[in-house]
């Protein structure tokens, strides 16, 4: 590896974020930042964050889609039996980050996971491509395989199955509903002098406040 990482840099000089600008409610500013993410062409601007905290403490971080943004937050869709599944259902408290490098953005949110309903689950599963339909059945997300071709194997053998048929949702598989109680908005400036505007729920009114750098 090359010893110059601690020369990479980049100097952030686009916008700027005042918080008395930003919206009362930190929902309607996020949805304010994803569409300036979409106008901007930002790839997978619903690429997001997800860490979640095991029963031992061990955090873990993958990148999850955000599939639906409603009044109350945030909802993905996994496999409810992988790592992430099995940290929720201990600990139901997790945090989301999106970066949007182009616009030199980052939001962190935090909050309590639940599931979503069974007919949320539903409707979304059954507009998804038919593979990813099959292979929400083929996959034990996050349990240790001897080979790709035992994926492949049970590929074919659920394609058969659900020959000239919908395929059904496996009750292993559906959303999660993180619901905020703390939002940072971060944009990017020049000298690391960045704008750091946070909303904190308290009392269940939204408290925003600028935080230093």
């Amino acid at each position: 590896m090359d010893n110059n990482i601690a020369d990479l840099r980049k100097e952030y000089t686009k916008n700027g974020l005042s918080e008395n600008e930003v919206s009362d409610a930190p929902l309607p500013q996020f949805k304010i930042w994803f569409d300036d993410a979409l106008n901007a062409g930002v790839p997978e601007p619903n690429a997001m964050h997800l860490s979640t905290v095991s029963e031992d403490g061990r955090p873990s971080n993958r990148v999850v889609l955000l599939k639906e943004l409603d009044d109350e937050g945030f909802v993905f869709y996994t496999n409810y039996h992988g790592r992430k599944g099995r940290d929720l259902a201990i600990n139901p408290f997790a945090s989301l980050t999106f970066f949007w490098v182009d616009l030199e953005r980052q939001v962190r949110i935090e909050g309590k996971v639940s599931k979503v309903t069974d007919l949320e689950s539903d409707q979304y599963f059954s507009v998804r491509p038919r593979g990813s339909q099959i292979g929400a059945w083929v996959s034990h997300q996050s349990e240790i395989i001897p080979s790709r071709e035992i994926l492949e194997q049970k590929q074919a053998e659920y394609e058969l199955q659900f020959a000239n048929k919908e395929v059904p949702r496996p009750m292993h598989w559906g959303g999660y509903r993180l619901i905020p109680d703390w939002i940072e908005f971060w944009q990017g400036r020049p000298s690391r002098l960045h704008d750091r505007i946070r909303y904190e729920l308290r009392n269940e009114k939204w408290v925003v406040r600028r935080l230093a750098p």
